[in-house]
């Protein structure tokens, strides 16, 4: 045994178990949560501890004692002798060496693990399929170490399991960065086996500033030790992402709006460079997709939904239309009292209804005439059928509206299934065999409050439950997982916890997770994460270092 500091205490109130054992330590020595320790155990055999709690009890009976030996209330007052007192440490256990798993006995030697220890108790050390997840440090001082963690990718991509969430409130949290750090792993980690059958692409939703739009510029304030740490200990390149491609809001040329956060130099150059691009909406091709304008709004009675068969069907004279703006003044011939030609079960209320919210939606200059391939000008869904292996589709819709984020993300979701269905005329061997989707601020599409006949939940809750099988993968994100629905975050394989506050912990999602932790999720810095995987044994307490991705202020 290996710097002995401590040993087991088994008492009649807390006995040691199976499970968990208690053991004393000296009040001077500095251990914390998730730090792992080893007991000896019989027929030499070492179990293996994870700290959970960690308490300080002295001699005294009570506190009325303590203030009675201050000379009653001195605070000022010097003892003439100090009070026996020492730290007293609950420990759940991870396993035993010889697979012994009788509770360890009282007065047991416990010591720190060593780092092949630490990674042997964790069940780390023979990590099937590894993909870097981020790196834990322990103790302190000359016992520190520091070591990479590595998850199974087969439970985080398929096909074992699937699909990763993320929650913590906004701005501490950094849950963006984890994201990017975890799909920058697999990038990387699947350009290594470029040409093998089993290949990835990434479509990713930039919905706050400019987050996303420049990552593959490398950041430039990156220090010398967090490149070393990216290369030495997380066996990552310092490079950014490659093969992106951005494609932003239309935006007309000849008024002040913009439908982007990011600089117009910057989108031109990429639009120069060929890997930056203008998205449209045009009727005829996309009149199929307007029920994802409602997805926000409460349609219990069916009207919607009918007024949206009526025109895709071409019924009532639709099928001349040919633009958004006759499709809006043909919408206005059924709001007239008095109309003819529509199906008599629609009302002119539902019609006017109707009219109200979509004519919001298309007074953005996203909703165009015709495309200009020339101009960089694409329909999205023409660029996802045409994703390769390796790619990077960063969509932007941070200025969007809500609802026209919406009809842009359920645009894009429809657009993957029917690539992944084999709807579009592609050789099935092009197609990258999973695809991996980036949802920041989930809460905006898959919330308990979001309408239960809302399209895009309905899309998101299909992707969680046989997403896996098709190679579609769900990358979530949101500020409090216990808002979402629970479909969606019960499909998660992988979890992660950021920075939090004490109203979330205290909701069902986290009723398994030991007080001590949830307490520390409470004051997590940036870049410091709580992982719940499949294939460990115990919670995670991890970090990660900065992007390798260009950071833009306040971003």
């Amino acid at each position: 045994m290996t710097k002995t500091i401590g040993k087991v205490a088994a008492t009649e109130k807390n006995p040691t178990t199976i499970d968990e054992f208690y053991f004393w330590t000296n009040k001077q020595r500095i251990l914390n949560p998730f730090d792992v320790v080893k007991v000896e155990h019989i027929e030499g055999s070492i179990s293996f501890g994870v700290i959970e709690e960690i308490s300080h009890i002295t001699d005294s009976a009570s506190y009325l004692s303590n203030f009675i030996s201050s000379d009653f209330g001195d605070v000022d007052n010097e003892p003439n002798m100090h009070r026996i007192g020492m730290n007293f440490v609950k420990a759940k256990v991870l396993g035993n060496d010889k697979s012994i798993y009788t509770p360890v006995l009282d007065g047991s030697k416990v010591g720190l693990a060593e780092q092949a220890e630490v990674l042997q108790a964790l069940g780390l050390n023979n990590i099937k399929n590894p993909l870097v997840c981020g790196y834990m440090e322990m103790y302190r001082a000359e016992d520190k170490i520091t070591l990479p963690v590595h998850l199974n990718s087969q439970f985080l991509i398929g096909p074992e399991g699937a699909h990763l969430n993320i929650s913590g409130i906004s701005g501490l949290a950094a849950k963006t960065s984890y994201t990017m750090f975890l799909m920058k792993a697999i990038q990387e980690q699947y350009l290594k086996t470029d040409g093998s059958d089993d290949s990835i692409a990434f479509v990713m939703f930039n919905v706050k500033g400019r987050d996303l739009l420049a990552i593959d510029e490398p950041n430039e304030e990156l220090t010398v030790e967090e490149k070393i740490r990216y290369t030495n200990m997380l066996g990552l390149s310092t490079e950014p992402f490659k093969n992106a491609k951005y494609h932003y809001p239309y935006s007309d040329q000849s008024t002040s709006k913009t439908y982007s956060y990011g600089q117009n130099s910057d989108i031109e150059a990429q639009i120069d460079a060929n890997k930056g691009f203008k998205y449209k909406y045009v009727f005829e091709d996309d009149k199929l997709n307007l029920d994802l304008l409602f997805s926000n709004i409460e349609d219990s009675t069916g009207t919607m939904e009918s007024i949206i068969n009526f025109i895709v069907t071409d019924q009532g004279g639709f099928g001349e239309v040919t633009s958004w703006a006759q499709f809006i003044n043909k919408v206005g011939d059924f709001t007239k009292a008095g109309q003819q030609g529509s199906d008599k079960e629609i009302s002119v209320m539902s019609w006017r209804k109707f009219k109200r919210v979509i004519s919001k939606a298309l007074n953005n200059s996203i909703f165009s005439q015709r495309v200009v391939p020339e101009k960089n000008e694409i329909r999205l869904r023409d660029s996802i059928k045409d994703i390769k292996k390796n790619d990077i589709h960063v969509i932007d819709i941070a200025k969007l509206d809500q609802d026209t984020q919406a009809f842009v993300f359920g645009d894009v979701i429809r657009a993957i299934y029917d690539l992944k269905l084999g709807q579009e005329d592609r050789n099935e061997n092009e197609i990258p065999s999973k695809i991996v989707i980036f949802i920041d601020e989930l809460n905006k599409y898959a919330s308990k409050d979001i309408p239960k006949d809302s399209p895009i939940l309905r899309q998101i809750i299909d992707i969680s439950e046989r997403g896996r099988s098709l190679g579609i993968i769900l990358f979530s994100v949101e500020q409090f997982k216990s808002a979402i629905h629970d479909r969606v975050k019960g499909n998660c394989a992988t979890h992660a916890y950021g920075r939090t506050n004490a109203i979330e912990i205290s909701k069902g999602d986290y009723r398994f997770v030991p007080p001590v932790y949830k307490n520390m999720m409470t004051r997590l810095d940036p870049g410091e994460y709580i992982i719940e995987h499949p294939v460990f044994r115990s919670l995670l307490n991890i970090k990660f270092p900065r992007p390798l991705y260009k950071q833009f202020p306040n971003g």
